[in-house]
């Protein structure tokens, strides 16, 4: 902070005090090119992550936490960005992944690639609204290509090998690759087991993911019913039930207490005696409400204590007690029963219905897991993913979310463009061509579009250890003297550059939405030209 010491007409003394060293200003080309430079260093940082041979990421938190992972929205959020501009991009990565599950590394190394293209026009003098204009027409002309170049796909609950393909597209590039046709599958099942045909929709709260380390990727398994992490609440209760009917409580077996603060004074030992009466009693009167109303198991979500334990023992009737809410309320949708807040509204009509409940051990540790199956419902499924440790269960779940994603995507809309970077390609090309019908600057920044398309099969060429420029002018020249707009890189080396043929596909939505909101992002950060930063005292 500087101050001026002066004085008034009248000779009177006073210190002005000078504010703004507090503020930091970047104006005009200089802020807008100190954006660029943060976004594409973000855009840098994924690139090498894309496609099936992109590379991982090692994140590890403050606490100490580890995340391996390639899949872009994840190592977005994990990165600690502090630049504003940077942020955007991060939250570029999560609307996409939030909308569509799928293509988050994507449509980041494609928003960095326009603003590099961007970044060479305004050194060229061009307006920055011009650029955004030109951007924003040969977006159009791009999306618009790609509903030509679009198949469609068909499908039944019959016939799936064409979901299942696309499935195993977008789990390529994940860790999971070594059982990629099991993984596939998973998320071919679960999404039609809970998918509404008729609606076109998939509620996932239906689909519950549950992690267990120990054994291997192999070993994950799809149950069609819920897993509930706990086991029965006494070790000599019986570890199976067959047509279970299963009160599902949110009361706890404990005698009623006061909502305030409450002190009981007892002053002889014949009031103690009374005292554990009561409660011997009112633990009795739940346990023959439970029974009298049919049912032959019980979950709840408190605890009780070991008196309410070994009555229910003696009364053979098997409890698990502390599961969760989430769980309580699948487990209430799976078997068509009600969640029941109080002993007293128990009826035969608010059971829940199973073929089995039984409790499964893993490995050696004596972990135990409560699997319920045959439900009323079939419309609930869980994943138990396995994995040697929890990196790799976390990662896997992420991956089966995408590919998910991607199954879904087909139910909403069953068009898809093909991927290794052809649908790209073939846009890069139609843009160049529609430039040349364009008389205005605007054909500039048109053409800048179709390079940054471009720096999508670059990179995934260069992530599989091909030459990338000799790759992407090979490819070009193929997809225009043939007009074969399905030739993409091929990125497994097997010899064949048709992606109709490697059965590589994209969901049309997903692919669209890159190209939308990269598009969006970009137009927004050209148009910042003025950056006010207040520093605080401490810098």
């Amino acid at each position: 902070m500087s101050a001026v010491y002066t004085t008034d007409e009248y000779g009177r003394p006073f210190i002005i005090v000078r504010e703004q060293d507090k503020k930091a200003r970047t104006t005009g080309i200089e802020a807008t090119k100190a954006h660029i430079m943060a976004a594409k260093t973000v855009a840098n940082i994924v690139r090498t992550s894309l496609g099936p041979r992109g590379l991982d990421k090692i994140l590890i938190s403050p606490d100490g936490d580890i995340t391996i992972s390639n899949d872009g929205a994840t190592i977005m959020s994990q990165m600690a960005i502090e630049n504003q501009i940077g942020k955007l991009l991060v939250e570029l990565s999560k609307s996409q992944d939030d909308e569509i599950g799928d293509g988050t590394t994507g449509i980041v190394v494609l928003a960095g690639a326009l603003l590099e293209q961007a970044e060479e026009l305004l050194d060229r003098g061009i307006h920055p609204i011009r650029i955004s204009d030109g951007f924003e027409q040969a977006c159009k002309i791009a999306v618009a290509h790609l509903d030509k170049v679009s198949d469609v796909i068909p499908w039944s609950k019959d016939n799936t090998s064409d979901l299942f393909k696309c499935a195993k597209t977008s789990l390529g590039s994940k860790i999971v690759n070594k059982c990629h046709d099991q993984f596939a599958q998973i998320a071919v099942d679960a999404i039609l087991a809970v998918a509404d045909l008729k609606r076109k929709d998939v509620d996932f709260e239906l689909i519950k993911m549950e992690g267990k380390v120990g054994g291997e990727l192999a070993d994950t398994a799809l149950v069609r019913g819920v897993i509930i992490d706990k086991d029965f609440s006494h070790p000599q209760m019986p570890k199976e039930v067959k047509d279970a009917k299963i009160a599902i409580l949110t009361c706890p077996f404990e005698p009623p207490k006061p909502k305030t603060k409450h002190k009981l004074d007892i002053t002889s030992v014949k009031e103690f005696e009374e005292l554990q009466r009561y409660e011997r009693d009112t633990f009795e009167k739940m346990v023959k409400q439970v029974k009298d109303c049919g049912a032959n198991i019980v979950a709840c979500q408190w605890g009780f204590d070991d008196e309410a334990n070994s009555l229910l023992l003696q009364h053979q009737l098997p409890a698990i007690r502390w599961v969760g809410g989430p769980e309580i309320e699948l487990l209430a949708i799976a078997t068509n029963g009600r969640i029941v807040p109080r002993f007293e509204d128990l009826s035969s009509a608010k059971l829940g219905s199973a073929g089995t409940i039984r409790e499964v051990t893993y490995g050696t540790t004596n972990e135990n897991m409560i699997v319920v199956e045959d439900c009323a419902n079939s419309k609930a499924v869980t994943v138990l993913v396995r994995g040697g440790n929890k990196m790799i269960v976390d990662e896997a779940k992420r991956s089966l979310h995408d590919a998910m994603c991607v199954v879904r995507n087909l139910i909403t809309d069953n068009r898809v463009v093909y991927g290794g970077a052809a649908a790209e390609i073939s846009c890069s090309v139609a843009v160049e061509r529609a430039a040349d019908q364009v008389s205005n600057i605007e054909q500039y920044a048109m053409r800048s579009f179709a390079r940054a398309l471009d720096a999508i099969p670059m990179a995934l060429a260069e992530n599989s250890g091909l030459p990338p420029i000799e790759t992407l002018s090979h490819v070009k020249s193929e997809q225009t003297k043939l007009g074969i707009s399905s030739l993409g890189v091929d990125c497994m080396d097997t010899g064949v550059s048709d992606m109709k043929e490697q059965f590589v596909f994209d969901p049309l939505i997903s692919k669209r939405q890159q190209f939308l909101l990269a598009t969006q992002l970009v137009k927004m950060i050209l148009k910042i030209d003025d950056v006010i930063v207040h520093k605080s005292d401490e810098q």
